[in-house]
């Protein structure tokens, strides 16, 4: 499968183990239109990220926690780009949720558990939405100054 990106091998694994799905952008919308709540997990290149592989570990607790009343999805490495323009994320990893396919609200990065356990009921509770535009760090899109004389 050359010119693939592929999952680190600790998401594979449990990918395989708890039989969750693999979508792209292309089938998203298919997969999670007729469920109530999707919590799409997009890990992000586990080789640059270190924080991919401490969600991908939280994902599977996540879902016990919620006693299943969230479908896990697991975004296909080769849409990331796609579901992060979709979404307007801006860090990887990141747990999108959805209600009937469409968007509720996005977690970034690891959070400590309390976190999630706070902010998951909250995001499930909202109307849904467009996704918020991008932001940016401090200092990017700043006006450059003029360096004509």
């Amino acid at each position: 499968m050359k010119g693939r990106l592929m999952f680190s091998p600790l998401l594979q694994s449990i990918v395989e183990r708890e039989g969750y799905r693999v979508v792209t952008d292309d089938d998203l919308s298919a997969a999670a239109e007729p469920v109530l709540f999707t919590m799409l997990f997009v890990a992000g290149d586990a080789e640059r990220i270190a924080e991919s592989n401490d969600v991908a570990v939280v994902v599977p607790e996540l879902d016990k926690a919620f006693e299943g009343a969230v479908t896990v999805l697991v975004a296909d490495r080769d849409s990331e780009r796609d579901i992060q323009r979709r979404y307007r994320f801006n860090a990887f990893p990141a747990l999108i949720f959805l209600r009937h396919g469409e968007y509720l609200g996005c977690i970034q990065r690891v959070q400590d558990w309390t976190d999630y356990l706070r902010a998951i009921p909250d995001i499930l509770a909202r109307e849904p939405s467009n996704p918020p535009p991008f932001k940016f760090p401090d200092g990017c899109g700043a006006p450059q100054p003029n360096l004509q004389h």
